[in-house]
């Protein structure tokens, strides 16, 4: 469904095989097809449902209903389950940023899956069917999911944009400083692909050096970089946690944290 049929023709390309374009007002033309996806921003969601739930379809016996958001549980789909729909989420641990390179990521991705009992049976089978590997959450734990998948893909480059433009302070340009933090970033990740986050840590807090900290945050306060300031010493600190799985002293992480909280 798309709220306009250009928008919903573009969608219907980027599927191999036969595809329906239809406008919101068109809901009663659905094929009775077993399983409906819903694959709208969030706050479409409910509306969605709701005008499905309105529309002239067809039976709901044995039919389910899913939709793809992070965030929603699969209560935003209540008008649905009232009508004796089977309701549940599938959302894909994947940053797609690409429609058409994005769609490649979904085979062989990870994916959370949420709802009642059919509707959570129906959605391993999809995920089974693209190759990929599906986890459980209860409905009430969804914001917090989502929330951790942020932390790991959007707050990355949010980190990542920082970092950069630290570089450019250092009189680097910043397309260059760009490439050059990329294979930094891309060894962290293949570290921590063989090994756990406190085994994959390097450098500075893994050391418990504490000198290059103060180092550190001289330069953060003496260039004006506020903001990168409260997030070195915020992500400093859990640094320091996982440096002591590795067995740092506590007296000299006791140091770094006075130091980090001044």
């Amino acid at each position: 469904m798309s709220q306009g049929l250009r928008s919903a023709k573009k969608a219907a390309a980027l599927v191999r095989g036969r595809a329906l374009s239809l406008q919101g007002s068109e809901l009663n033309r659905l094929p009775a097809s077993k399983i409906i996806l819903i694959a709208t921003p969030d706050d479409q969601i409910a509306r969605t449902a709701t005008k499905l739930a309105s529309s002239k379809i067809s039976s709901p016996k044995n039919r389910v209903v899913l939709h793809t958001s992070g965030a929603l549980s699969s209560s935003v789909l209540k008008p649905l389950a009232n009508l004796g729909f089977h309701v549940g989420s599938l959302h894909p641990l994947v940053s797609v940023s690409d429609p058409e390179k994005g769609q490649q990521g979904l085979r062989g991705a990870f994916y959370c899956i949420e709802g009642d009992a059919t509707a959570t049976r129906v959605a391993r089978a999809l995920v089974k069917d693209l190759g990929g590997r599906s986890f459980k959450i209860s409905s009430e734990k969804k914001p917090l999911y989502h929330a951790a998948a942020v932390m790991a893909s959007g707050h990355v480059l949010a980190l990542y944009d920082l970092a950069t433009d630290m570089l450019v302070r250092c009189g680097l340009k910043r397309s260059e400083a760009l490439r050059i933090l990329l294979p930094l970033l891309e060894s962290t990740v293949n570290n921590l692909s063989q090994s756990d986050p406190s085994s994959a840590l390097t450098g500075t807090f893994a050391r418990g050096d504490i000198a290059t900290v103060r180092r550190h945050l001289e330069a953060l306060s003496k260039d004006g970089l506020t903001q990168a300031l409260e997030i070195y010493k915020l992500l400093g600190a859990r640094s320091l946690e996982l440096g002591v799985r590795q067995g740092l002293e506590p007296e000299l992480v006791k140091q770094i944290i006075q130091t980090l909280s001044r």
